[in-house]
């Protein structure tokens, strides 16, 4: 946490998907005290839409249970970006979290559990919110795309830039935790640093340390828009219809 006395404290909660991430998120809020009024836990809760839920879900339920609920989650990480949207080394912030590849595939094309009528593809992040906090990090701030198969191919790439043209960027968890956030009521955002190209398997392309930098340097940036979160934060429970848990890294008491 950065902030005096956590009684009166905004308490957010950082999921990431490995401790790499948790701590880059933690280096940038700084110490105790930086941000007055804003109390951050960092939780590194796996790989992947599930692992992602479950931990979500367990830190809300706990938190709840002691009377110190979560006013905003969010999740965070790095991923990969789309041309010529997000480059490497860019930020993005999610005015969409968009469960890409949850539905069928058909003769006719892929249809989102939302279109075959099984629940939602779409969380919205609220919107004044996510604005505040692209313009205060100098991210762009478009949709993200949750996968749970990182895409490898320059087909595959061009499948979801057709289906999602604004998407900036792909990841493995936003939706699993905004999933799991909306269940208990609570607003989401998800920030996301560039590592790779979205397209084919290329490892000598990733930049990771560049990427966790920029995870960094951004949440030093974020932190005060956090703090304020309470003005316009509401939980998205609409449904819109779209085109085990690693331990916890580090806590900011």
């Amino acid at each position: 946490m950065a902030g005096g006395d956590t009684r009166d404290a905004l308490r957010v909660l950082v999921v990431t998907a490995v401790a790499a991430e948790a701590e880059a998120v933690a280096a940038g809020l700084g110490a105790p005290g930086s941000v007055p009024g804003l109390s951050v836990r960092t939780v590194a809760g796996g790989v992947g839409p599930a692992a992602a839920a479950a931990a979500t879900t367990r830190e809300l339920v706990r938190a709840a249970a002691d009377g110190a609920p979560y006013r905003l989650v969010v999740s965070a990480g790095i991923g990969g970006g789309f041309a010529p949207h997000a480059p490497v080394g860019s930020l993005v912030v999610a005015d969409a979290i968009v469960a890409a590849d949850l539905g069928a595939q058909t003769p006719d094309g892929f249809l989102t559990v939302a279109e075959l009528g099984f629940g939602r593809a779409v969380h919205h992040p609220p919107a004044a919110l996510a604005a505040r906090a692209a313009e205060a990090t100098g991210a762009r701030c478009a949709p993200v795309l949750t996968v749970s198969t990182v895409t490898g191919s320059a087909a595959r790439a061009a499948e979801l830039s057709g289906r999602h043209p604004r998407a900036a960027a792909e990841a493995m968890e936003g939706f699993g935790v905004a999933e799991a956030a909306a269940a208990e009521g609570v607003p989401v955002l998800e920030v996301r640093a560039v590592s790779n190209p979205v397209g084919p398997r290329d490892r000598t392309a990733w930049r990771i340390g560049e990427a966790l930098a920029a995870l960094r340097t951004g949440f030093a940036a974020l932190a005060p828009v956090l703090a304020t979160a309470p003005a316009d934060t509401t939980a998205d429970t609409t449904v819109v219809t779209a085109p085990a848990p690693v331990p916890v890294s580090e806590e900011q008491p």
